[in-house]
């Protein structure tokens, strides 16, 4: 049983008309589904994927009236997006420069190319040559030419203090390999750890690790991200992973439908947020490929409250 890579990321914003703005202007993304977080119905849950709505190709936020994150341990500290080519990144550098985004320039990690760079509240992200591994869904609507798409997410990034804990639920409980390590100097200098799901198929299959004991724990807010879902293609393969997760005495949500997808929520023992979502249904079970994200949608259990829910929401 073996998770096929990144599923989702999704992280915080105070300020979602920006937040959409950044997103589906300067990077190009669609906007896939708008809609409410499921347990908090004041907050926006916004989607950003590639043109078919693709699982693992979703960046989503929540918008919650948060002061800035303080950064540190414990945490997600960076979210890969792929891009394919050197090409491409020569095509961004210029289009960041147009824009005036400010951006590390092209630097070697891993052995990949990259440029790391942040939305305007502090998110920390990174294009990264995935080498065009794997298929492609361009936006015809984008403003970035379908060359140049975003096509997916990948690597992410941790920071923990021990690597220990999080190494034996990541291998022993996720069935993840442990396939090489790499130093990093990132202020100071660090080790990163990483590890591969489903045999491997580019970054948007791995979790890199970084050690970190001297940092203090970071503190969820504005430009943090809240947590990473892993992807299980199947409901039979979920509901085996949620055997899984009772069976080796793991804390978990169990089962939440979350319309979309099917979601398992857990935390590793360094307290990050870990979620494995079903690739299906999908974002176009309650509308139309084609108007994927212009209207607010809400699952059938929270429809007979839009009204309310509406009311509640500042206008996009």
């Amino acid at each position: 049983m073996q998770l096929t890579g990144i599923h989702h990321l999704t992280a915080i914003s105070a300020d979602a008309p920006g937040n959409v703005a950044f997103y589906t202007g300067p990077l190009g993304l669609r906007l896939v589904k708008k809609t409410v977080n499921q347990d908090d119905v004041s907050a926006y849950h916004l989607f950003y994927a590639d043109g078919l709505a693709s699982p693992g190709s979703d960046l989503t936020f929540f918008d919650w009236p948060a002061a800035r994150e303080r950064r540190g341990t414990h945490s997600i500290v960076r979210t890969g997006l792929r891009v394919a080519g050197e090409e491409s990144l020569k095509w961004w550098l210029e289009h960041f420069r147009e824009k005036g985004i400010a951006n590390s320039g092209v630097v070697d990690r891993d052995g990949r190319r990259v440029i790391d760079f942040e939305d305007p509240e502090g998110q920390r992200l990174a294009l990264v040559d995935d080498g065009g591994i794997g298929e492609s869904h361009p936006w015809e609507r984008s403003p970035v030419p379908a060359a140049n798409q975003i096509r997916g997410l990948g690597p992410i990034t941790l920071s923990v203090p021990d690597l220990k804990p999080t190494d034996e639920v990541l291998t022993a409980v996720m069935n993840m390999k442990r396939v090489r390590d790499y130093a990093e100097v990132n202020g100071t200098k660090r080790e990163v750890h990483v590890y591969e799901m489903g045999g491997g198929h580019g970054p948007g299959s791995e979790l890199h690790v970084a050690v970190e004991p001297d940092l203090p724990p970071a503190r969820q807010g504005k430009g943090g991200v809240h947590h990473v879902a892993f992807r299980t293609p199947t409901d039979q393969q979920y509901d085996a992973w949620a055997d899984r997760l009772r069976a080796m005495r793991i804390p978990n949500s169990g089962k939440v439908d979350r319309f979309y997808f099917r979601s398992l929520y857990f935390r590793e023992p360094n307290g990050i947020l870990f979620e494995i979502a079903t690739d299906g249904p999908g974002f176009a079970t309650d509308e139309p490929l084609d108007k994927l994200g212009e209207r607010l949608s809400l699952p059938p259990f929270l429809e007979g409250r839009r009204a309310q829910i509406e009311a509640g929401l500042k206008p996009l």
